[in-house]
């Protein structure tokens, strides 16, 4: 039997990613501890979507393999080309492989030691739910096609055996992940992703369903209709903008404008709106970062995830990247003081309203529409609350 622990930089997809070769590893015997005690095995799931994630990633292995016998790196920087994990110690081993092969490798170099324990429950409150992986679009600037691979999707059955299994253990809210959500397709049982949303917030026993992210083209009438049709579905949805530039946005080859943007959330108004953004693009000008701010602004998005420009290595903006790191920063700067200020207006307008929050960790936790709160009950209960106050972390519950 080893002692393992587990750690994920980056999306909800790679923390998805990581709990697969958790849940492999315990189920073969082996035992859990906390990544940052000294044990025999370190597994490090990795990002790569910038030069500062693929920093982050490799210092992590580092730390890791100071401390741990062996050390598994996996994920989207563990498969990107070039040198990242270089001059690594000799008990690190990169793992380049797929996320659907990952755990088996993993398990079967550390040594199954017999069927232990069956199941394995999440370690988070809510539970995460991949459906999809990889991406077969091309936006000019990323890197995750070349890391995760096309697009694919799970049969629904296994998503909806998944889901039900993860209620079971006590996960009452769940999160359907996927790299590109909006391309889920199991054409052979006939689901596109509104039939899987209303199939999956029908479970029984599950009493909230979340989409982790889905690109505005997939936002359309029928998504619309299964999302407000389905009573478990949260009035959240994140939604990429990336840029509120015309110019930039074809530059990026996001296959969208800003008005297409616009208009596609516009029946949405009554759900929290958030997205990302990419600031400093080779071809972003000062016009063309305000028009974003203003795309921001008319969208009535609340929460603002700011990238910085960041060259990606394979894509098509790998040897470009002419906006100063001075002037990256400061329109982030910007930029996430809008998201700021947008976030403590949405805040605001729930002092005297009533929500149900979901606690997900002491003191706090999230309402219907992914708004934080805090709040004093116990962690993995849903608690009835009404806004009193606003603070920087989040709604004060009465």
């Amino acid at each position: 039997m080893a002692t393992f622990s587990v750690r994920f930089l980056g999306c909800k997809v790679s923390h998805t990613d990581a709990h697969e070769v958790r849940e492999r590893l315990l189920r073969e015997g082996h035992t859990e501890q906390p990544h940052d005690d000294a044990g025999e095995v370190a597994i490090v799931n990795t990002c790569c979507v910038t030069n500062e994630a693929v920093r982050k990633s490799r210092q992590a292995a580092a730390r890791a393999s100071r401390t741990h016998r062996r050390v598994y790196v996996t994920g989207c920087a563990a498969n990107l080309a070039g040198d990242a994990f270089a001059g690594l110690p000799a008990n690190v081993t990169v793992v380049a492989r797929r996320s659907e092969e990952t755990p088996g490798f993993v398990a079967g170099d550390v040594g199954a030691i017999g069927c232990v324990q069956g199941d394995a429950r999440l370690d988070r409150v809510r539970a995460f739910v991949k459906v999809q992986d990889g991406c077969s679009f091309s936006c000019n600037f990323c890197v995750i096609p070349l890391v995760r691979g096309r697009s694919r999707s799970r049969e629904a059955a296994a998503v909806l055996d998944e889901v039900r299994r993860r209620v079971a253990q006590g996960h009452r809210e769940i999160v359907l992940t996927g790299i590109n959500l909006g391309c889920y397709r199991d054409r052979t049982s006939g689901y596109a992703l509104p039939r899987l949303v209303r199939e999956v917030g029908a479970v029984s026993g599950l009493e909230r369903l979340r989409l982790s992210s889905i690109e505005v083209n997939h936002v359309g009438r029928e998504l619309e209709a299964a999302l407000r049709e389905t009573p478990t579905v949260s009035r959240h949805l994140h939604v990429p903008l990336q840029s509120g530039d015309d110019g930039v946005l074809r530059d990026m080859a996001r296959r969208y404008t800003a008005a297409t943007y616009l208009r596609r959330l516009e029946a949405f108004g009554d759900f929290n709106l958030t997205t990302d953004v990419i600031v400093g693009f080779p071809t972003e000008t000062e016009p063309a970062f305000l028009r974003t701010l203003d795309v921001v602004e008319a969208a009535g998005i609340t929460k603002v995830h700011v990238f910085p420009y960041s060259p990606r290595p394979g894509t098509e903006t790998a040897t470009l990247d002419s906006v100063p790191p001075e002037i990256k920063k400061a329109r982030s700067a910007r930029l996430r003081d809008v998201s700021q200020r947008a976030c403590l207006a949405h805040w605001h307008e729930k002092i005297g309203a009533d929500d149900v929050v979901l606690v997900d960790r002491p003191g706090r936790g999230y309402g219907d529409d992914y708004s934080p709160w805090l709040v004093d009950a116990p962690v993995g209960q849903f608690v009835p609350v009404r806004g009193a106050a606003v603070s920087e972390e989040g709604i004060l519950a009465a």
